[in-house]
């Protein structure tokens, strides 16, 4: 017998389109592109490797579940700095825990925070979804409920449209910003109020900002930033940051997890028992890198870049806008499904359905949109684009 909570889940949403696009032959003498899974193409840098190297005598030791002091440091340094903080506001002995990529983090969050003692807590999340916050909030043995999102919300869920009674049984909230699928970010003043809610009503804020450093024009504001103006404390407030997109390191699995020194302290606890622990070579290239810029603001210019090309060939076609953060773009196109189909047998790309990254069954307004992951390099994202506008747009 398995966890009937299981049951509760839809096929992940890359396993669903892989079910749905099974018999289906792209063209003939097409070459196949994949733009449905935002796993970043460009080359990590040099110093990822070389760091490794030079710690290929720590395979041997069993690395500390919270990190190394060297990795807790230099996440300490990077948030104060990159979120503009007092010196010394994040202690990384109390204020930051690695953890092996932010998935299992964002996942054993829900774990962590929604008891059950008195009656299924209620974990909030944004839809369209990343599908581990959802299937984290069903495995925990909480009420998941999507708030559902769209150009008349900011793509950001509306806070005024939570009630009081629903806030009173929110153990978890998990906002992501630069949101995927559709790249918006939420301002300082949205973060603050949903600080507020959060401490008024006794719930965890839990803020995915995985995409952080992939910012257009403007570098988005972040949770501990609003957290801190409020009382000068990260009470009840977490921030998940991730090397897999700032540094072109998905293979990596490395992040951090950062905020309320209780909430970790008991996080760490959890680890403790279930979760895997990042190579010591692995903890040493990640110091590196979040210690290091340049290559950080390479990789942006990359994805400006195609920002660019999409804007010339999309613009005022397919519901198209800028994105401010990520790499995604979020395509209006009537029927995500259908149109996701027509791709992939007339032009041979793969692109990932609004419909599936809603983990519901019943219609939503994600259903009329396509996500398409800008990870390529410009070329192959070029070729990408004009088929998408020669099907959908032609």
């Amino acid at each position: 017998m398995t966890n009937e909570l299981l049951a509760r889940l839809n096929e992940f949403p890359f396993r669903r389109l892989t079910a749905r696009l099974a018999g289906i032959a792209p063209p003939a003498g097409v070459t196949p592109l994949d733009l449905a899974i935002g796993e970043p193409q460009h080359a990590p840098p040099a110093l990822l490797a070389e760091t490794v190297a030079a710690n290929a005598h720590l395979w041997n030791r069993y690395p500390p579940v919270p990190g190394t002091p060297e990795l807790r440091e230099a996440c300490a340094t990077w948030l104060m700095r990159r979120y503009d903080l007092p010196a010394s506001a994040v202690d990384p002995e109390r204020h930051v825990l690695t953890l092996a990529g932010t998935k299992e983090g964002l996942f054993m969050v829900a774990q962590l925070v929604a008891s059950a003692a008195s009656g299924p807590p209620t974990v909030l999340m944004p839809s369209p979804v990343y599908a581990v916050y959802y299937g984290a909030a069903v495995m925990a043995g909480a009420e998941p409920v999507l708030l559902e999102t769209s150009a008349a919300t900011g793509f950001l869920p509306d806070l005024d449209a939570l009630s009081p009674a629903l806030l009173a049984r929110t153990a978890l909230f998990y906002l992501c910003s630069p949101a995927n699928p559709q790249g918006v970010t939420a301002d300082l003043g949205y973060l603050r109020r949903a600080v507020r809610l959060a401490r008024q009503y006794g719930f965890v804020l839990a803020v995915d900002e995985c995409y952080a450093e992939i910012w257009d024009r403007q570098a988005p504001p972040g949770a501990l930033t609003a957290a801190w103006l409020e009382d000068r404390s990260f009470a009840q407030v977490l921030a998940f940051h991730s090397l897999s997109k700032r540094s072109s390191a998905a293979g990596l699995r490395s992040g951090f997890v950062a905020g309320d020194p209780g909430l970790l302290a008991d996080f760490l606890k959890l680890r403790a028992y279930s979760a895997a622990t990042q190579p010591m070579p692995l903890m040493a290239a990640a110091t590196a890198l979040w210690r290091d810029e340049s290559h950080v603001e390479a990789n942006r210019a990359l994805y400006r870049a195609k920002l660019d090309l999409a804007e010339r060939r999309l613009s005022n076609r397919l519901g198209f806008y800028r994105p401010p953060g990520g790499f995604f773009l979020w395509l209006e196109v009537g029927d995500g499904e259908e149109a996701a189909v027509r791709l992939w047998s007339e032009a041979g790309l793969r692109a990932l359905p609004g419909r599936y990254l809603a983990a519901t069954d019943r219609p939503t307004g994600a259903d009329a949109y396509l996500r398409l992951a800008l990870v390529h390099d410009e070329a192959t994202v070029a070729d990408a684009i004009d088929r998408v506008a020669t099907v959908l747009a032609g």
